[in-house]
This record gives structure tokens, sequence and C-alpha cells, in this order.
């Protein structure tokens, strides 16, 4: 695709942040020996390309955060991410101003920006269901329903992943800690419009549902404070309000720190868990199209 550039300020102001929530990551199992500060930013301009094989171990990387420590082989899933680059993105830091107006026709020559990050993409779960990453992740899924989720829930995801009859796609929408939202709503709009020319041509990009994991941190109640919710993504708030079925696990016995990345000192602990969505396919455009709408209340204040 011909890259998307995006210019967005990664910092800890909470007046940058959507609903003025700060997000958190698991991205790290080691412990970080100096706190952030906050106050502090920095300008970067990021754009979307397509996946090409040097990107394979930071795609896996970013899996790696999201599936922290589950039995799937993150190596086989990122190679599927690689594959199927006429569909989705990877983030990177854009190219120096000498490069804006260049293609991407050269990429396997080498890439100047390898750090990837973030993924927006899309993959058949049904097309892939031979693959031992797609087999490993359904099996972390029903292993965690059965503990977490009630009946119903759980015989909503059979239905959309084993019944046969629908089409379920996996959504990622992976990326670094305070990399703010500003950055999902091109690549969400990218990705919609990648599937969109793939199904003209035929190819397996039509859903009934997309399957999202969303990574979240509550921090307990104390005395009158109610528990309170904090997102990695901040927009990852809308997917999960348009939801069909969701249920949700603790990563608590993943992780060897309660809160990972770096963080003001001042911060309580927190809890880090995923929420297992389900979203009708007829959905996802709407829910970019609110992100998008909330984006631009919040940069235009």
């Amino acid at each position: 695709m011909t890259s998307k550039k995006l210019k967005v300020e990664a910092e800890e102001d909470e007046e940058h942040r959507m609903d003025a929530k700060s997000g958190s990551d698991d991205s790290s199992d080691e412990e970080n020996d100096e706190a952030y500060e906050g106050d502090e930013g920095i300008t970067v301009d990021f754009e979307g390309r397509n996946p090409i094989d040097p990107d394979l171990d930071g795609i896996k990387q970013l899996l790696g955060q999201l599936f922290v420590k589950a039995h799937i082989d993150l190596n086989e899933l990122a190679g599927v991410v690689v594959a199927q680059n006429y569909v989705g993105s990877v983030l990177k830091q854009a190219y120096n101003d000498a490069d804006d107006d260049e293609e991407d026709e050269d990429t396997d020559m080498g890439d100047p920006c390898q750090v990837v990050f973030g993924v927006t993409t899309v993959i058949n779960l049904a097309n892939k269901q031979e693959l031992a990453c797609v087999r490993q992740l359904k099996k972390m899924i029903f292993e965690k329903a059965e503990k977490y989720a009630t009946d119903l829930v759980i015989q909503q995801f059979r239905d959309a992943l084993e019944g046969g009859s629908k089409t379920t796609g996996l959504l990622l929408n992976e990326r670094f800690i305070n990399i703010p939202a500003a950055v999902c709503v091109p690549m969400c709009e990218n990705l919609l419009s990648e599937m969109e020319r793939a199904r003209t041509k035929s190819m397996p990009f039509t859903f009934d549902y997309y399957l999202m994991f969303v990574k979240y941190y509550q921090q307990a109640a104390d005395g009158d404070k109610p528990a309170e919710v904090l997102y990695s993504n901040d927009e990852e708030e809308y997917f999960i309000k348009d939801s069909y079925a969701s249920f949700d696990y603790s990563v608590q016995k993943e992780t060897t720190t309660a809160l990972a990345g770096q963080w003001q000192k001042k911060d309580a602990e927190l809890q880090p868990f995923r929420k297992v969505l389900l979203i009708e396919a007829n959905k996802l455009a709407g829910i970019v199209s609110s992100i998008k709408n909330l984006v631009s209340s919040v940069t235009n204040k």
C-alpha cells in the first residue's frame, strides 16, 4: 500500500489522551529500574506500511505482549501476517522528507525503519484452521472460557469459531505503549479498504464476526474510590461497547510485575487482564467512525 503518514505526539499528558485515561501494557516481564516521572513527550512521524519479511520479529514481539506466555506459535502467527501483506499494516517511523512521495516498490532492498511499533490486520481463522497457531489459539480461548465465561457466552464463541456456518477473523490492533489512539484511525480505515478490495477479487475476507483481544488493567477499589479499569489502547473501549459477546481472564500469573512499562511512581499497582471479544462484522466500520470522531474532537480542543 502507499504509506499513510501520520504525525502523533506520544506523551503522558492526560489532556492528550482519549477520555483522559492512561493506558498500559505488559510488553516486558522485567522490572524497570527507574519509574517515569511524567510530563515528557516526543513528536514522531509514523506511517502504515505493508508487512515485509524483516518485520517478522517485531510483529512476533507485539503478539507476545498480547498473548503473554500463551502456548501459541507466535512465529507462525506472525508469518501469516507477513504472508498476507495485501491486507493489514505495520506501524513504523516515517522515512525522512526526501522519501515522502516514494512508493514501497523497493522494500525488498532493505528498510531503513526496522522497528515495528504496531500492527493492524485480520486473519481468517476458518481459512487458516489447519495451522498449529490457530488450533492453539482456539484451544486457549475455550480453556479460558470454561473457567471464566457463562454457558451462553461459551456457546456463542463455539458457534463463531467451531460451528462451521460462521466465518470469524482474528482482528489484531496492537502497538507499543504510549502511542496515542490517533494512529488507530488511518490504520483501521486502511484495513477496511484493503478487505473490501480483497473481497472484490474473491479473496476470503468476508466475515460474520471478528475475534479480538483487549489488554486492560484494573486498579482495586480503595475506600470510597471504586475499582478503575484502564485500557492499554484507549480506543478499544469502543470495540467493547459494540461487542456481541465477551469474557475476561487475568494474566497476573503470567507476568512478574503487575504493571510494565514506564509509569509514574505514584501509580498504584494494577492487575493485568485480557478481555476476549466477538464483534459482529457489520459493526466494525461504525466503530472506526466513532473512534475517528472522538479523536477529532479531542485533537481540536
